[in-house]
């Protein structure tokens, strides 16, 4: 999968459940992570950083309820969507897991291809090109499903790399992305490059953007990284 294909952690202890939500996050076209207790997918959230979590409220050990409260308290991890999935169907159950933070709340048993336009929807918030929405930021437009780039009207060239630059910064606009989170993000935690690559390629990125003329719209924060706007 690309470096750029959203990451799913799948918190679920049982292991038939877990086997077929996985099947069907990576039919989706999503990277799946899986975890068996509360503990396990609390060090997961920092190591690999999904987009999203879907979390069983009962684990054993730390339950469901109580990793969605430290991720939601957490700066680094509040905007992380999270979907409770939950045998407990009392109203007062549902608000609990909303209240905690949770972003969506499925029932057991429930339909799968229900919970994965949940996903998507979730996705669709904090990934948006991920699935094949258009973004746009000021006269620039990215539409990820004809993989094309126009700034003012007129056709950007970008390669790859640089095509995945651009959507990282257009998904979230204004926010400062370290060279480290951009190599994670663009290049993959696979990967092991030097920094200094990523200068390169924001480099090639606003002479493309800067082509026909505009200003330039990537901002360098001296000491932190770049940043959109």
């Amino acid at each position: 999968m690309n470096a750029d294909t959203p990451v799913v952690l799948l918190v679920e202890d049982e292991a038939a459940q877990r086997e077929v939500l996985s099947y069907n996050l990576e039919a989706e076209g999503f990277r799946v992570v899986e975890a068996e207790t509360g503990d396990e997918a609390l060090l997961l959230v920092g190591e690999s950083q999904p987009d999203l979590v879907v979390l069983d409220w009962m684990l054993p050990g730390v339950s469901g309820i109580e990793i969605c409260r430290r991720i939601k308290s957490a700066p680094e991890t509040r905007s992380l969507p999270v979907i409770m999935l939950s045998a407990r169907s009392e109203e007062v159950d549902r608000v609990r897991g909303l209240e905690t933070g949770a972003d969506d709340y499925v029932i057991k048993p429930y339909s799968v291809i229900e919970l994965m336009a949940r996903v998507r929807t979730q996705l669709r918030r904090v990934r948006p090109a991920a699935v094949g929405a258009r973004l746009e930021y000021g006269d620039i437009i990215l539409d990820s499903e004809t993989y094309r780039v126009t700034r003012d009207g007129g056709e950007v060239k970008l390669g790859p790399t640089e095509f995945r630059l651009l959507t990282t910064f257009m998904e979230k606009p204004g926010r400062v992305w370290s060279r480290e989170q951009l190599l994670d993000r663009v290049w993959g935690q696979d990967v092991y490059i030097d920094s200094r690559t990523v200068d390169v390629h924001v480099g090639r990125l606003r002479k493309a953007l800067c082509s026909g003329g505009g200003d330039d719209p990537l901002r360098t924060v001296r000491g932190a990284g770049y940043a959109l706007g």
